[in-house]
């Protein structure tokens, strides 16, 4: 059906593709290895100030954020799992235990890729909280036993007490298996609360719709953007920033604050694990940049909002 292949990025990756990724760059030896011997850090955090009403942002790792704001407290694309799909290893234990966690009112996903709509994760989080996704994610979450789901398409909004939360355009694609490619939506969110305005990208590449957002929904106070899994670029550029698009991204979008994510979780792809916030670093300190503006915070560490 590919319901919305009309939005999906160009140009699309498929399996010849992944093919020459994997067997013929090998071979070629045109694929970047990674030297090892870096480990994310993490903080220790018991979840305590979880649980008081003081609006913060935890990055637990990947694109999961946990934000109190407008008296919610918000899970962005949740994984607490350890592999994704069973497969790929997490690098980095979550910046706040599950257990840890106080119970959740608002759950956001993205789209429907594995590292950011992890089911198991979903089934612990459990039905008391709402759900809001793009439009055709929501039968995924209902058949798991999740049945308060919003479906938000792009600029359209919803309201939970305090807290609006409004879904944007990215630039991306959806695929659970080779028949669903494009078939569910995918975006990002802004959550609007009296404390300020956050933006969480999801997966995008970079694109021009960062000014619009930046536009509509704006002043953004802080900006979650994606700043690793981008090589090599031949392949990734139309799904990934890398950190240098991520920071124009920030200069488009007007934000008060670029908050890093996507990165030092998950071996996706084939730059060092530790690269993207040393690069994101440099490339600040060459645009003038005030450092205050860039948050690259460590798994568990809180920020105040």
């Amino acid at each position: 059906m590919r319901r919305f292949e009309h939005l999906a990025t160009r140009p699309q990756r498929g399996p010849a593709d992944i093919f020459r990724w994997y067997v013929l760059d090998s071979f070629a030896g045109r694929r970047t290895r990674d030297p090892g011997g870096y480990s994310t850090p993490v903080r220790p955090n018991d979840g305590a100030q979880l649980a008081t009403a003081a609006p913060s942002l935890t990055w637990i790792g990947h694109a999961t954020f946990l934000l109190r704001l407008g008296g919610a407290l918000i899970a962005t694309d949740p994984v607490w799992s350890t592999r994704i799909s069973g497969v790929i290893p997490r690098q980095a234990p979550p910046g706040v235990a599950f257990e840890k966690v106080p119970p959740i009112d608002v759950v956001t996903v993205s789209h429907n890729h594995y590292d950011h709509l992890d089911l198991p994760t979903l089934r612990r989080i459990g039905a008391r909280a709402v759900y809001i996704t793009p439009p055709g994610n929501g039968a995924l979450l209902r058949k798991a036993g999740l049945d308060k789901v919003v479906e938000l398409d792009w600029w359209q909004s919803h309201r939970i007490g305090a807290l609006e939360i409004t879904a944007v355009p990215a630039r991306h694609w959806s695929m659970r298996a080779p028949w669903n490619r494009n078939d569910m939506l995918w975006g990002g969110f802004v959550y609007r609360g009296p404390e300020g305005v956050a933006y969480h990208s999801g997966d995008t590449a970079f694109f021009d719709g960062f000014t619009e957002i930046g536009r509509r929904v704006g002043p953004i106070d802080w900006a979650m953007l994606p700043i690793g899994a981008y090589e090599p670029r031949w392949f990734m550029e139309p799904q990934h920033m890398n950190p240098e698009d991520a920071a124009q991204a920030f200069q488009l979008l007007g934000a008060r604050h670029l908050v890093a994510m996507h990165w030092g979780t998950f071996k996706l792809t084939d730059e060092a694990i530790g690269e993207p916030p040393a690069r994101l670093r440099a490339h600040w300190a060459e645009c003038g940049l005030d450092p205050a503006r860039l948050w690259i915070i460590d798994p568990g560490a809180p920020r105040p909002l």
